[in-house]
């Protein structure tokens, strides 16, 4: 992405939104995620015949989509292309769920990942306590 598109709160919660609305409708399952200001990383599952490129096309798109739409933003979003790293076992699944979560920690914006707004550990415990984000976005 290069550009710090997704630091403010619109954005990020726009991401978030897209991402949940997939979700709903059943194109991957989202098993962690963190929203950081220039990237994201998704832990996610295919079905069927969802590949991981046509998953990430579909969050692409939308987020541009609606960004363009709703908020004016004229321009290039994202970068071209992604990192795919397939996960073959638990071992290697909680390896990755545990880098993503550290991600807002490594780069100070919190204590620890459950505090940062904008990744799935944080929205899973405000779920589990029955509140809602400021524009009710929850995973």
């Amino acid at each position: 992405m290069g550009r710090r598109l997704l630091q403010s709160e619109r954005n990020a919660e726009l991401l978030i939104e897209v991402m949940r609305t997939l979700v709903t409708e059943r194109k991957f399952k989202l098993h962690d995620f963190v929203v950081m200001s220039d990237h994201v990383h998704l832990l996610i599952e295919v079905f069927d015949e969802m590949t991981i490129e046509k998953a990430m096309q579909l969050v692409k798109g939308r987020f541009s989509h609606q960004l363009s739409h709703e908020f004016g933003f004229k321009g290039e979003v994202w970068q071209r292309g992604f990192t795919e790293v397939q996960v073959m076992n638990k071992q290697s699944f909680e390896a990755h769920r545990a880098y993503i979560g550290e991600n807002p920690v490594k780069a100070g914006l919190a204590a620890n990942a459950d505090e940062y707004p904008y990744c799935f550990r944080y929205l899973a415990k405000e779920k589990a306590e029955g509140r809602k984000t400021a524009k009710g976005v929850e995973i």
